[in-house]
């Protein structure tokens, strides 16, 4: 059977209790799928406050840890020290409960020291109500909690909304709405309320008839805070109506806010009944029958829309929160005369019920949103940044040095090395010709190498990295060439990343030369913001390179975009790779000069008007010549080469169907008409517009080698 989920619920106040709660009742009224365990801290534990621990008890819970985490002094640096204390006292409780879950909720001190406790004891952590903006310190705490947070149960579509924008994991949010609306919304209804309200506030009070005052402090402006707290006493003394008001609660500044209250007389005046705690039941009843509330308490903007009483919201405390109609701001309480005239406006009025923060089935979500946590995934969170535009940052070192790359391009015959800056522009080109054996020729690149570095000193030019494009199947990740062409000899199995990377102390990226030319149209040619493409390279040899969803297909064993190896027939001619009528056996530079020198041979190449000198090597350029020049042996050679590669690509493109072929290459000029013919004859008919078009890239495999260093070096998605 699956092992049961350990969640640990930390409370810390009443307020978080009242939503916590019936969490925790719903966890543990599921004791076969969840295993409970309560830790209370903060303000719980406190005489002044109520010592409110005692309702989670009345509520049946055991309470595995009491911790006493509050430092008094109610100022800025007690609240600094509170945490403190609990982040000292915290890890020998979670060593122990050892819970797969921490729930923590809200925005208070207490909770931030919570989730960086469990955050750096790799405890997963799910946040409730993340994602809201009610205006003050609250707010950056609250997001920081969420930075922490591993999953997140959230209660309006707006916070959801934040919490996407803050980067976090949409397949990790819950939109649950709030957990005290799954109570308010069943038990407002109850007969006994008016014996409540008695009881707090005498015999004589009628429905709809007293108010509720609740003020907290703002800690990022306590001065201000208690000049309010006792504009809205003035109010309330004038307004005469009977007045339940709460204690603040623990923040710095609440002491000073009691004093402002007990030098008022307001304990003792008859119309006022000032309190610690009212548990949550009653409280609910306290406020869904008052003729109106008033304060700063997040109660007024969340709870009472629920049952629609008139709400006045004093300060900045809560106007970033979303409120229903039923919630009038005094955003400046500068005045007596305002709040008065606010009292006047709301009290004994009426709002329809607003469900903006939930519809009473918050707890069910939660669970099975708890059942569905995977605890085999990796704890890590990842956060999902937005693409971020490149921008040039003005940054000294970048006006005065260009940021270049060093590419490596290994052909057949020659070995060339370029500084390429960040424009695609090549700075300064090495050519020499590719020796035969291993050993010459990794010397050569070296030295090529150190000489590039030397200038682009000279030339002002940063160098970020090596890109280095060859023939073959290269493996990018391990930076190996795995097996090459027949064109480069003694070069199987060979690591370049290390001796390069070692000896010039540079990152080095290897890819093959399909793959760059591929990479060189993404950023600097035809493919440039184009999601699929195909590049086919007809130069010596054929290749290629895929781009699919932005990203090049390397394939499970490197051996993607092989295009020169697509068997357009049975039999046909034998290829370099051993096997027979590969395009690259019809189409290639090497199969066209040896069909000119076939014919050269049996004296089939003269043409009228051809100026041949054939001590001169043959090549394919002749082939083309003599059928410009009406030879048909020549031109039947060539339009075999040309459906051949032409049904290669009408096979490529059933295959990836990508938007565009790019051809690159010395030949690429010459195929472009045909192939395009070819496609719109045979292809598909779906697949008969896509177009191909021929490069304009100058060096495609050196200015991919560059642009995999470009992007990578200076971390940009490639």
């Amino acid at each position: 059977p699956k092992r049961r989920l350990r969640v640990c619920v930390a409370t810390c106040n009443r307020a978080d209790y009242s939503k916590l709660a019936p969490i925790m009742f719903g966890i543990k009224s599921h004791p076969d799928e969840f295993e409970l365990e309560v830790v209370v801290l903060g303000s719980h534990l406190i005489d002044d406050y109520g010592n409110t621990f005692r309702m989670i008890e009345q509520d049946d819970f055991d309470i595995g840890s009491k911790l006493h985490t509050v430092v008094r002094g109610e100022d800025e640096a007690a609240m600094v020290e509170s945490v403190g204390l609990a982040l000292v006292k915290l890890p020998d409780v979670l060593q122990r409960l050892h819970p797969d879950i921490l729930v923590v909720h809200g925005d208070r001190f207490d909770a931030l020291a919570l989730a960086t406790a469990a955050a750096l004891m790799n405890i997963r952590i799910l946040h409730l109500e993340g994602g809201e903006v009610s205006g003050t310190i609250d707010d950056s705490i609250r997001h920081a909690i969420s930075k922490l947070a591993h999953y997140h149960a959230c209660c309006t579509r707006r916070a959801e909304q934040h919490l996407i924008a803050m980067c976090e994991d949409h397949s990790r949010i819950l939109l649950a709405g709030c957990p005290s609306y799954d109570k308010l919304l069943v038990s407002h209804h109850r007969e006994d309320y008016m014996d409540i309200i008695k009881s707090w506030l005498g015999d004589k009070v009628k429905e709809n008839d007293y108010i509720v005052a609740l003020q907290h402090p703002v800690t990022t402006d306590i001065q201000h805070s208690i000049k309010i707290y006792g504009l809205m006493l003035d109010a309330l003394l004038s307004f005469n109506k009977k007045t339940l008001i709460l204690f603040p609660n623990i923040d710095a500044g609440s002491k000073e806010m009691v004093r402002v209250m007990r030098k008022k007389g307001i304990e003792q005046h008859h119309n006022f009944r000032a309190v610690k705690h009212i548990p949550f039941e009653q409280f609910i009843q306290l406020v869904c029958h008052a003729g109106c509330m008033i304060g700063n308490s997040s109660c007024g903007v969340r709870e009472a829309g629920a049952f629609g009483t008139p709400v006045i919201n004093l300060g900045t405390r809560q106007t970033g929160r979303e409120t229903g109609e039923n919630v009038l701001h005094v955003r400046d309480a500068d005045t007596h005369n305002k709040i008065y005239h606010a009292l006047e406006l709301q009290f004994g009025k009426r709002y329809p019920c607003s469900k903006i923060y939930g519809d009473g089935n918050a707890v069910p979500r939660i669970l099975k949103f708890l059942r569905a946590i995977d605890l085999e995934e990796p704890l890590q969170k990842t956060f999902c940044f937005p693409s971020v535009k490149d921008c040039i940052s003005q940054d000294i070192d970048h006006i005065l040095e260009t940021q270049s790359a060093l590419a490596v391009d290994l052909g057949g015959t020659n070995l060339r090395v370029a500084i390429i800056c960040m424009r695609g522009k090549v700075v300064k080109k090495y050519t020499q010709p590719n020796p035969k054996t291993f050993e010459a020729r990794m010397e050569l690149i070296l030295k090529m190498c150190r000489d590039a570095m030397r200038d682009a000193v000279r030339l002002n030019c940063r160098i970020l990295g090596v890109g280095v494009s060859t023939g073959g199947r290269v493996n990018p990740q391990e930076g190996v060439v795995m097996h090459s062409t027949k064109l480069i000899k003694e070069w199987s199995s060979v690591d370049l990343r290390t001796p390069i990377s070692d000896a010039l102390h540079l990152p080095v990226w290897v890819d093959n030369d399909g793959n760059c030319a591929a990479l060189a149209e993404k950023k600097f040619g035809h493919g440039k913001g184009v999601e699929n493409f195909v590049t086919v390279i007809t130069g010596t040899g054929i290749g290629g390179g895929i781009i699919h969803h932005n990203e090049l297909i390397h394939g499970s064993t490197f051996c993607a975009a092989e295009l020169g190896h697509i068997m357009v027939s049975l039999d046909g001619p034998e290829c370099s790779c051993g096997s027979h009528g590969c395009i690259e056996a019809y189409a290639s530079g090497m199969a066209l000069q040896r069909e000119a020198k076939r014919l050269h041979d049996e004296d089939l190449l003269k043409v009228e008007g051809m100026d041949m000198k054939l001590s001169e090597p043959i090549t394919a350029a002749h082939l083309i010549n003599a059928a410009r020049l009406g030879n048909s042996k020549a031109e039947a050679v060539l339009n075999k080469a040309c459906t051949a590669l032409g049904v290669g690509i009408v096979n490529i493109l059933h295959i990836v169907n990508p938007s565009m072929v790019i051809l690159s290459g010395v030949l690429a000029s010459y195929y472009q008409a045909p192939v395009q013919h070819i496609v719109s004859q045979r292809a598909l008919f779906s697949a008969q517009s896509i177009k191909v078009v021929s490069s304009d890239l100058e060096e495609p495999a050196l200015l991919g080698a560059a642009s995999i260093v470009l992007d990578y070096a200076t971390r940009r998605l490639y």
